[in-house]
């Protein structure tokens, strides 16, 4: 049973509003935590926000984790309502598949903006209360693109791969500070990301809608796509009480093996 164990914890999500990031803020908030959403689409986070009011308090700060100001200013609103933040979780992220001559600089900058500057951005910004108050959980949403290569997601994988290094340094960097940072590792996960994939391939190709997924699944370890829940069930593990000696470590799913 998780319930309470996180009362008195103040959690932000980045990409909170749907997806991956709005499983993990409801296992959150079933735990007791209160919630920060933080993404782009207000409407998304909204809406999702109105689903957690009866578990716990919620605060919606509408920002771009690559936008420098605009991440200090939705922290400070998230402080004001709930207080520091001592829970991150960098969920965030963006893809899009192209042959590397076909990728511009500009989509070259949006996906690593998304995917790894913003999780430098908001685990820089959650730091300085997470140490002095002695506590905090620091839980970053990469990908098996972070552990492998996969053809036409040179700038995903990129962004992902630097995602599993900067956590692994800043666990070492945080080793004595009772401030964990760990990365969970999904492979194809049933989210609008994939779905976009999936209508990707059967636009470009002469796949049904059946044979694309039968093509990401064969992709993904255990031979299936995953549901959201799943990988917030991961990342709530990582943040109760009990997980304080896991630091530095790559979580993944399925068959695939935990890099040393």
């Amino acid at each position: 049973m998780t319930e309470n164990q996180l009362t008195g914890r103040h959690a932000l999500v980045t990409g909170g509003g749907s997806g991956i990031g709005a499983a993990v803020a409801t296992a959150l908030a079933r735990a007791g935590a209160g919630i920060t959403l933080l993404g782009r689409n207000r409407e998304k986070l909204d809406r999702h926000a109105e689903t957690l009011r009866s578990h716990t308090e919620t605060h919606i700060a509408p920002a771009d984790v690559g936008d420098e100001a605009a991440v200090a200013g939705a922290f400070r609103s998230a402080a004001e309502a709930l207080g520091p933040v001592t829970i991150l979780v960098n969920n965030a992220g963006v893809a899009a598949s192209d042959r590397l001559g076909r990728t511009t600089l500009e989509r070259w900058r949006q996906i690593l903006d998304v995917n790894l500057t913003g999780t430098f951005l908001c685990s820089r910004t959650a730091l300085p209360s997470m140490i002095e108050g002695g506590w905090g959980r620091i839980v970053n949403v990469a990908s098996t693109a972070g552990l492998e290569g996969f053809a036409y997601l040179t700038a995903y994988c990129a962004a992902k791969h630097g995602v599993v290094g900067f956590t692994k340094a800043l666990a070492a960097e945080l080793a004595e500070c009772n401030v964990t940072v760990n990365a969970v590792c999904p492979g194809y996960t049933d989210t609008d990301m994939v779905q976009q994939a999936l209508d990707n391939i059967v636009t470009r190709t002469d796949r049904t809608m059946e044979e694309a997924r039968a093509e990401l699944e064969a992709q993904s370890p255990g031979g299936r796509i995953l549901a959201p829940e799943e990988v917030a069930e991961k990342v709530l593990w990582l943040c109760l009480p009990g997980s304080e000696g896991i630091t530095g470590r790559t979580i993944t799913f399925g068959s695939a093996e935990e890099p040393e």
